[in-house]
């Protein structure tokens, strides 16, 4: 291996290779070392690329190792923020020693591109927002548009952490969406639900058409205690943050942790200016929401369908233990043909809330057909499993329903998950098959 990088090591263009499955640095020849500041390939040891090029603690939202293929290059140019470096980029993958390694050769075109003058035009916003804008765009989900303009965002204008609120159906706060700097710890996932006064001093503030800009947390120490206390634990010493709108209507807010105190009016109006994209990327991502959620649910149950259960089930891992259970609704042929098909829509959803009262508290359900209904429960120890599955035979009568049941249960899935599929269908059919020896009554009908 270290041959084939020797040919690398005196070129004048950046190189740099990485594992593609794990984004462990691998290595950097000298010309990329000279423009990171580092003086030896030690420097990078147990550091992730994204760490070392990129100045962050994540995945960079723009990175296109899923495009890359053994025998071609991918090219494109990029604009580094934290480098100040403007490059055409090619990109391939080879495999070596049972890995798969991107290399990446950089060619600095910023002498090209009057680097002096893109620096200086950087401090002008319009450029800055068409940069992102332009960056953001080149994605096909809203969601990663908004994930690179506030990756950017952060890197451009020197915060630690770059961050969005929306309210939820509560009138709570969550915090959905976050970038942090390399050496910040994330806080997304401690910042979920919070109560209304807890940021009712940013809301008033926001409602005077006004920015957030405190230079300084502790001088929100007694006005805002609430606040201050979580802001001590993000270490958050300063932040400005801006409204977010849809029609007129406060939705959240968005802001910048620990940025250069004497940009601050600066980075309030790049926020705002960044903020009407943000807000047009809100309805796009809730319009695909909307479009998704119609495609993978059952409009009458509210269970997720055929096309739900597939996605569900490719998510899931193989070490982990799951329970399907398979039910038929028995009798919703004769209860359509003898009463019509709204009586037969009523013992359907008679049927899913008997589902729900026994596995909707922790457990996906799905309606893959006229008359099956079925739950996966994953992570599920066997004995709970079979205490669930039995009490859903019980409760039936409550429910004015019966289903024909088929239960199976596995430690894991590494022989793959439509084997336990297949299992628990089997075991309902025969369920099904002596329910109706036993009753006399005519399968058919």
């Amino acid at each position: 291996m270290e041959k084939i990088w020797e040919f690398f090591e005196n070129m004048n263009e950046l190189v740099y290779v990485s594992d593609v499955d794990t984004y462990e640095f691998i290595y950097m020849n000298k010309k990329a070392l000279s423009i990171c500041g580092l003086t030896s390939l030690d420097e990078t040891k147990g550091k992730k690329c994204y760490e070392v090029l990129q100045n962050t603690s994540l995945p960079c939202e723009i990175c296109n190792n899923k495009e890359l293929v053994p025998g071609q290059f991918k090219e494109w140019r990029y604009y580094n923020p934290v480098y100040n470096k403007h490059s055409l980029v090619k990109d391939t993958l080879i495999e070596m020693d049972g890995r798969r390694l991107r290399i990446e050769i950089a060619i600095d075109i910023s002498a090209d591109t009057k680097q002096n003058e893109v620096i200086r035009d950087y401090q002008n916003r319009e450029a800055l927002v068409n940069e992102a804008l332009r960056t953001a765009l080149q994605a096909s989900d809203p969601n990663d548009s908004i994930k690179i303009v506030i990756e950017y965002l952060g890197k451009a204008l020197g915060g630690e952490k770059v961050y969005i609120f929306e309210k939820n159906a509560e009138g709570n706060d969550d915090n959905t969406y976050e970038w942090v700097a390399s050496g910040v710890s994330p806080g997304k996932d401690n910042l979920q639900n919070l109560p209304p006064e807890v940021c009712e001093g940013l809301y008033r503030i926001f409602a005077e058409d006004k920015c957030v800009a405190i230079r300084d947390i502790e001088d929100i120490k007694a006005t805002n205690p609430l606040l201050y206390k979580i802001l001590k634990r993000q270490n958050s010493l300063s932040i400005t943050a801006v409204p977010l709108f849809d029609d007129g209507r406060m939705i959240g807010f968005y802001g910048v942790d620990n940025p250069p105190v004497e940009d601050m009016s600066y980075i309030s109006n790049m926020l705002q200016i960044m903020g009407h994209f943000i807000e047009c990327m809100f309805k796009k991502r809730n319009l695909v929401r909307s479009l998704q959620q119609m495609s993978y649910l059952d409009q009458l149950t509210q269970f997720g369908n055929r096309y739900a259960m597939a996605k569900y089930m490719e998510n899931m891992r193989s070490d982990e233990s799951v329970g399907i259970v398979y039910g038929d609704i028995t009798g919703l042929k004769r209860v359509n043909d003898a009463e019509g098909h709204a009586a037969g829509d009523r013992l359907i959803l008679s049927a899913c809330e008997c589902m729900k009262a026994a596995f909707g508290d922790c457990y996906e359900l799905f309606r893959i057909g006229g008359d099956e209904l079925l739950a996966i429960c994953t992570g599920i120890e066997e004995s709970e499993f079979q205490e669930r599955v039995a009490r859903l035979k019980k409760i039936m009568p409550e429910f004015s329903v019966n289903m024909a049941v088929g239960a199976e249960w596995k430690s894991d899935t590494t022989a793959g998950i439509n084997a336990v599929l297949a299992t628990a269908e089997k075991r309902m059919y025969e369920d099904k098959s002596a329910y109706y020896r036993k009753s006399g009554i005519d399968r058919r009908r």
